[in-house]
């Protein structure tokens, strides 16, 4: 009959892809139920307030036109789902597919059942696949796991979100939706009321109702049912040889059980026969059960509501059977520990000893991983409810009667887990050179008998051997005997060599050869090569596979992080252990930022103890070597496989260093970036430095370390603090994106070396957002003005500084170049949001207002040609000024908040510039040499197309501006932030601000413009940055007519001044030559470009006035 799991068996092939397909989707199930978006739970009331609208459950469906119109009726709630959609639609699809998984694992089954029932599949019905050994298996699996599907669904994605999720997606995917079997998916996976937090009550008929919403074939139900009652479908019990360890043989069985009775809940509810013998052979002394990868469930409290069930574990339960089996662990496990301990001493495990000893090393591996699987699971909280009283006494009578102790336990584990793998590693050696052994030992063996057959032939000299033909022929036949041993029949020779060493025990007694010493050596020798030829043929691959199937720890998937803290209480008590390693590097740090004080290059002698430290020198010397213990311990660890997952000591101790900085340096700054905004002065350089001294502790000791922990220190903190920046700083940037990048789908966050997220303080996300905030609170022009000769800020009230361009460097000292690049970025956004912000005002304010609009359409018609001079300008230009005077308030907000922070941005980009020249000389000539071809190329591409140009799908620009951008060798002022399209009069409106604005400034000989009452506060630089980042961001016609209406200003306020016979050169006409003087400095336009507007002679003039 062809193998039920060979390739051409189709009936078999089907079930094995719906087992797989089972596997899967439960793994999936489990990744995805760590990333719910934490809005589908509506736990707090700023999301209940925000997305209670948007969000539905399951009663969106009685009315979804309602639903809908309600949204539509209001078009913030329109936007703010289509925003939601945008940004949760990847993840919904994600869990939709999943669910659809599980529907469809379940149709695929039913179609499989259905397939064999018709006889589809020649020669196969479901009798004669249950008869198959692995086709039980796999049909019992197939069940199992669906059930399995189930409760994990419901345990870790809770009914309400689930249907949240659903009906999310419904939404938002319509067309993907119609066709597919929605309404299916959303009967099955319905809230069922199951809440997993503690003390919840359970929904009546659940998981039986829950369970059966996708009937099944009751005969398969109930013939899996019956398998896995009666049958050892795995064969665990030969694993298991001892009566007192089968419900542990039978446990994965059992767990199996467990779930598909679900299926079938008359037997747990009225047939107490049944559930007695289901007891009585999986839980006559036990009760707490894994059912899949340390999911595990108390018994006494889930079957609870089963009559049967309950009182078939009523015997398990008794108060007797209880002390009994606590009582009897607590002796296993201290029987086996001694025993343990004493096989773990160094030279106790040799090769002969474990060769003849493979029963008792079993048993004693057997007896410790029995009693370490009943501990754990009857003593583990998670299988308690604290609210349970009854479930609560049973647990405390464990405690008692088993003489509980988690550390002695948790010691048992490790040298059950270091026994077994010495004996592992022993077997593997063993079994790749058995068979090299086995011929060594036979060729030995064959060779003393020829050797001695050469002894009784008088020939060769041995002292007083007499010739002796009959044994000369004897002990050629036993090594012709020996020789022709057949290794692969290893039954066969294994009797044949016990015969073997009987004959040579008997030739020495009959024949009185003791008498000749040396040939009793030569025979003892042989029975010794025959004894090894034995023992070795002994050495089975069965060995290894009992150790797996006996050494299994899936139960404690997650029961093992309970013993987290004792792990590192006992690893913290020896020096060679992981947590003294991270205690170890705080200290260190410690000492290195605040006690040991850097040796400057040049020391007098007189202050060289000063510098000494020996104190803390010696204590930081102790603690280096506490860290090169562990360090070598932890290398000289193999890699190893943990399942299919390797694991590298080395790497995971560069892991856990990486987690720990992360930690801690996530920590710091967040701490240590926390400001008052009403502190006087400001605290920010003091925070920074304070920051700063901190961060340069951090990488001290990391610099100070590596060698000591064979890492290198220094790419670690580089790539880690770029990491916890980058990710704070996309965060804090996700405020101003519609599309936002969630954990999961960030570059740099990592599940397995997470960034921690804290609580918001204020506005900001995160340190990085308050900081850029605290920045642009003290550079805020209303209340301190900038002097661009000087880089620095002072106060418009006092006169005091405020800041200078030593904040930059402070920030590169604290955060780095990621620090100011990120800083430079989140500014980027804030500008777009400015900009967007100011559009959406024009419109409102400008283009929407009638007396505004008509005022402007007047005023153009005046003015037009600009080429020309406007009769009667200062009536004119007051007038129009008179009629806008109620969208200027706005518009200068606007235009000085995205001047300020353009001011800042240039200050970045110079200390970034500066700092790149200076501490990396060479990336920065290669990128403005790089810089300056790719410009020269593609100005070349444009003046010849023919000339080669980066295609769409070259990512060189995109890559070389990042880089760029990093060195600081960006102009912020040329950028482009937002696409526009053409607005009408907006050259006309910025002039009409501009003059508006020239009356509140005055000229300074030493400091240029300034605000002329710090009651209406003002400042130049901002403005004249604002205006020209604003006017960049539109067709360059606007700037010419923007430039043009100036020119015009000046030449018919001078006209009239002429003409009125006014000596002095007007205020505003200083102020708007002013303004183009810094116009053409920031843009670097040729001064032609004004004086085509200006005549040059006023120019001179104005220089006179200066």
């Amino acid at each position: 009959m062809v193998d039920f799991l060979a390739e051409n068996n189709i009936c078999g092939q089907a079930i094995l892809r719906i087992v797989s397909c089972g596997n899967a989707i439960i793994a999936e199930l489990l990744r995805l139920s760590e990333f719910i978006p934490g809005v589908f739970r509506l736990k707090d009331k700023a999301d209940q307030q925000k997305y209670g609208d948007i969000i539905f459950d399951f009663s969106y469906f009685k009315g979804p036109e309602v639903c809908e119109g309600k949204l539509e009726a209001k078009p913030d709630l329109q936007d703010l789902d289509d925003e939601f959609r945008e940004n949760n639609i990847e993840i919904l699809t994600r869990f939709y597919l999943a669910f659809q998984s599980v529907h469809k694992y379940i149709v695929d089954l039913n179609r499989y059942l259905e397939d064999l029932n018709e006889g589809i599949y020649i020669q196969q019905t479901l009798e004669t696949v249950l008869l198959n050994e692995d086709g039980k298996q796999l049909l019992c699996e197939a069940l199992y796991l669906y059930g399995v599907m189930l409760l994990i669904i419901d345990q870790k994605i809770e009914g309400e979100v689930r249907e949240r999720m659903l009906v999310s997606y419904y939404r938002y995917s319509a067309a993907r939706s119609a066709d597919s079997n929605m309404d299916d998916i959303c009967k099955l996976l319905r809230s069922t009321g199951y809440s997993s937090q503690a003390g919840a009550k359970r929904p009546p008929n659940y998981p039986e109702s829950y369970f059966s919403r996708v009937p099944i074939n009751e005969t398969f139900i109930s013939m899996v049912i019956g398998r896995l009652r009666s049958d050892d479908i795995y064969n665990q019990v030969s694993a298991y040889p001892l009566p007192e360890h089968r419900s542990t043989a039978l446990a994965t069985q059992a767990a199996m059980l467990y779930v598909t009775l679900y299926f079938d809940a008359s037997i747990l509810h009225s047939q107490q026969a049944k559930m007695r013998e289901i007891v009585d052979k999986y839980f006559p002394d036990n009760w707490v059960i894994s059912i899949y990868m340390g999911i595990s469930v108390n018994l006494a409290e889930v079957w609870e509501s089963y009559k049967a069930a309950k009182t078939a574990l009523n015997y398990t339960l008794d108060l007797s059977n209880i002390k009994e089996q606590a009582s009897r662990y607590a002796a296993v496990m201290e029987r086996v520990h001694t025993q343990v301990q004493q096989f773990l001493k160094e030279g106790c495990l040799r090769e002969e000893l474990v060769l003849d000893n493979i029963p008792k090393l079993l048993n004693c591996l057997r007896d410790c991983n029995v009693a370490i699987r009943w501990l754990m699971l009857h003593t583990a909280d998670s299988a308690c409810d604290p609210n349970n009283k009854r479930l609560r006494q049973i647990k405390d009578q464990v405690l008692t009667d088993s003489k509980y102790k988690p550390k002695i336990l948790f010691q048992l584990l490790l040298d059950t887990a270091q026994f077994e793998f010495i004996l592992k590693e022993m077997f593997k050696q063993m079994l790749s050179e058995k068979q090299a052994k086995w011929e060594s030992y036979k060729k030995e063996g064959s060779e003393r008998m020829a050797e001695l057959a050469d002894v009784f032939s008088g020939v060769k000299p041995l002292t007083r051997v007499e010739k002796n033909e009959n044994l000369q022929a004897w002990f050629r036949e036993i090594s012709k005997q020996i020789m022709s041993l057949n290794y692969d029949d290893s039954t066969a020779a294994g009797r044949k060599t016990v015969q073997l060493i009987q004959a040579l025990e008997e030739v020495q007694e009959f024949h009185q050869l003791e008498s000749n010493l040396q040939v009793c050596q030569f025979l003892a020798d042989s029975r010794k090569f025959l004894h090894q030829m034995i023992r070795t043929i002994n050495i089975k691959e069965e060995v290894l596979i009992t150790m797996q199937i006996v050494g299994d720890l899936s139960y404690a998937w997650q029961l093992i992080d309970s013993f987290t803290s004792i792990m590192q209480e006992s690893i913290r008590a020896t020096p060679s252990m992981v947590t003294k390693l991270r205690a170890t590097f705080l200290k260190i740090i410690k000492l290195q930022t605040h006690d040991i004080i850097e040796v400057p290059t040049r020391l007098d002698k007189d202050k060289l103890r000063d510098y000494a430290h020996l104190g803390p020198r010696y204590e930081v010397a102790k603690l280096t070597h506490a860290i090169s213990i562990f360090t070598e311990g932890i290398l000289m660890m193999k890699t190893t496989l943990v399942g299919i997952i390797k694991v590298d000591p080395k790497q995971l101790l560069e892991d856990g260093i990486r987690k720990e900085l992360v930690k801690r340096v996530a920590l710091a700054l967040h701490r240590g970036l926390t400001f008052n905004p009403r502190a006087k002065p400001s605290e920010l350089m003091p925070k920074l430095k304070d920051m700063a001294a901190t961060m340069d502790g951090f990488h001290r000791s990391f610099e100070y370390i590596q060698d000591y922990v064979n890492i290198y220190g220094l790419k670690i903190w580089q790539e880690e603090v770029s990491r916890i920046i980058n990710y704070n700083v996309e965060q804090e940037c996700n405020n101003f994106l519609r599309t936002k990048i969630q954990d999961w789908q960030s570059m740099y966050q990592s599940t397995h070396i997470p960034i921690p997220k804290f609580a918001p303080m204020d506005e900001s996300v995160t340190f990085i957002g308050r900081l850029c905030r605290e920045i642009l609170r003290i550079t805020d022009p209303k209340v301190a003005c900038y002097t661009d000769q000087l880089n620095t800020w002072y106060d418009m009230r006092t006169r005091q500084e405020v800041t200078n361009s030593r904040l930059f460097s402070e920030i590169q000292d604290t955060l780095g170049t990621f620090g100011l690049n990120g800083l430079d970025r989140l500014l980027c956004f804030m500008i777009v949001k400015e900009l967007q912000n100011f559009l959406s005002m024009f419109q409102k304010m400008v283009l929407r207002d009638k007396g505004v609009h008509d005022a402007l359409k007047s005023l153009t018609n005046t003015v037009n040609p600009l080429k020309g001079i406007v009769a009667n300008c200062g009536k004119v230009y007051s007038t129009a000024v008179a009629k806008t005077q109620k969208i200027w308030a706005a518009y200068l907000e606007a235009i000085m908040k995205v001047g300020q922070m353009q001011i800042l941005r240039r200050q970045i980009a110079n200390e970034l510039n500066y700092s790149c020249r200076f501490d990396s000389k060479h990336l920065a000539a290669a990128l403005e040499n790089l810089n300056k071809a790719i410009l020269a190329d593609i100005e070349a591409h444009y003046q010849d197309p023919s000339l080669p140009y980066p295609k769409e799908d070259n990512t060189l620009l995109y890559e070389i501006t990042a880089y760029l951008e990093a060195a600081g060798i960006h102009t912020p002022l040329n950028k482009i932030y937002i696409t526009t399209k053409r607005l009408p009069y907006f050259p006309i409106v910025n002039f009409l601000f501009l003059i508006s604005q020239l009356p509140k400034l005055q000229y300074n000989k030493n400091l240029g413009m300034i605000c002329r009452k710090p009651a209406d506060p003002i400042d130049c630089p901002p403005l004249v940055l604002g205006l020209l980042t604003l006017l960049k961001q539109f067709h360059s016609r606007y700037t010419e007519q923007f430039l043009a209406l100036i020119g015009q200003f000046v030449r018919s306020t001078m006209e009239q001044c002429t003409s009125q016979k006014v000596p002095e050169m007007p205020a505003d006409v200083v102020g708007a030559l002013l303004f183009l003087e810094d116009y053409v400095r920031y843009t670097k336009l040729p001064r032609r470009v004004v004086e085509a507007h200006v005549p040059s002679f006023i120019f001179d003039e104005f220089r006179t006035v200066m």
